[in-house]
């Protein structure tokens, strides 16, 4: 006879927890939607706990601003310079199987052709990977040349090769500073990096990044370099600059080791988690190596790390990267919390809004 009343209770119990979490959904989903403009015509977020008891994706607008073609939360999109985390956590497996020294010179890991171009300017002997990973090697950022955007916005656009961009790097700007000296954040390092990736494993970045990460065992199964898997290129959103689509845009001018990789919001939030449980690297000092801060006598414009950086979104620790296309990843580790988010063209300011916001739904709980 005790049983019905015990049942009763637990059924209560769930109604109100399936309320509650009924309530917080529409509240993510209105939170969403606030962030849709006139240019700014659709959003993807996704939000997961490690042990499973927050896990939410959601969408508000479209994916074509043309058609009007309705936004799915498992749709892929450009994530541009968030491919610089995986691109720094490759080269730090690399250094865990001993197939690189951190502190070695990079002029020992490229081709001759282009050391030979960047011995123009730069040093290459004092110049470290470990150095490049934090952006404080002193390259100058190709993507800065004026002539760089003139192309990419040119009608056809342009297809574009590492080889060209090292070179754009010597003759469209001068080294910034001493390798070591200070933090500026450049794409041209990380090419570097992706070429040292590639020597390496012999293998282009788009084989040898999933194979040194095991994308399989991680289930990262809508994550890729652009152009390899059918299913996944097919399913990419058009992504706006200025309000010009650029779904046509060559993913050549962001593809060798700066960017390239195609994911979903889904996919980002559980990389970053398996990055900081321990599934990512084989050993648990390799992540403190990551989240080292370099020391600098001045003050660096961002708190970056080894392919991550460090920031606070209402007060709350995260680490974090961003894409030049609307992307941005983070990780909470008081929270134990990784969500994730594109919005079909850059925000302003450093975190996307919909970091915070949601971080107010959830700690109105």
């Amino acid at each position: 006879m005790k049983k019905a009343p015990i049942l009763l209770g637990l059924l209560f119990l769930l109604t109100q927890l399936h309320a509650q979490q009924a309530s917080e959904t529409l509240k993510l989903q209105e939170v969403l939607e606030k962030q849709l403009k006139e240019e700014m015509p659709g959003i993807l977020f996704h939000i997961q706990s490690e042990d499973g008891k927050i896990r939410w994706s959601g969408t508000a607008g479209v994916s074509e601003r043309e058609t009007g073609k309705k936004l799915f939360s498992d749709q892929t999109f450009r994530i541009a310079s968030v491919t610089k985390t995986f691109v720094a956590a490759s080269i730090l497996r690399l250094w865990e199987g001993g197939k690189l020294q951190l502190e070695d010179p990079v002029i020992g890991y490229i081709s001759t052709e282009h050391a030979q171009i960047l011995s123009q300017d730069y040093d290459l002997d004092k110049i470290s990977i470990l150095q490049i990973l934090q952006h404080n090697a002193g390259f100058f950022d190709h993507t800065h040349a004026p002539v760089f955007f003139e192309k990419v916005l040119q009608p056809g656009g342009h297809e574009w090769t590492r080889t060209e961009q090292l070179k754009l790097c010597v003759e469209a700007g001068e080294p910034i500073g001493k390798p070591g000296e200070k933090f500026s954040y450049s794409d041209t390092g990380y090419i570097i990096l992706g070429e040292i990736i590639e020597r390496i494993q012999g293998k282009t970045l788009g084989l040898a990044i999933p194979e040194i990460l095991e994308f399989e065992k991680l289930g990262l199964a809508n994550t890729a370099f652009e152009g390899l898997k059918p299913q996944i290129d097919q399913a990419r959103i058009h992504q706006y600059f200025q309000g010009q689509d650029t779904y046509s845009f060559h993913p050549s001018m962001d593809y060798f080791g700066g960017g390239g990789l195609l994911s979903t919001t889904e996919d980002l939030s559980r990389f970053f988690l398996a990055l900081f449980h321990g599934k990512v690297f084989k050993n648990p000092r390799t992540l403190e190596k990551m989240l080292e801060a370099p020391a600098y006598s001045e003050t660096p414009m961002m708190d970056y790390r080894i392919g991550i950086y460090r920031i606070e979104v209402n007060g709350v620790e995260a680490f974090s990267h961003a894409g030049f296309w609307g992307t941005q990843v983070a990780y909470f580790p008081s929270l134990d919390l990784a969500m994730a988010t594109n919005y079909s063209q850059i925000w302003k300011g450093r975190v996307p809004p919909v970091f915070g916001e949601a971080l107010d739904v959830l700690s109105r709980k």
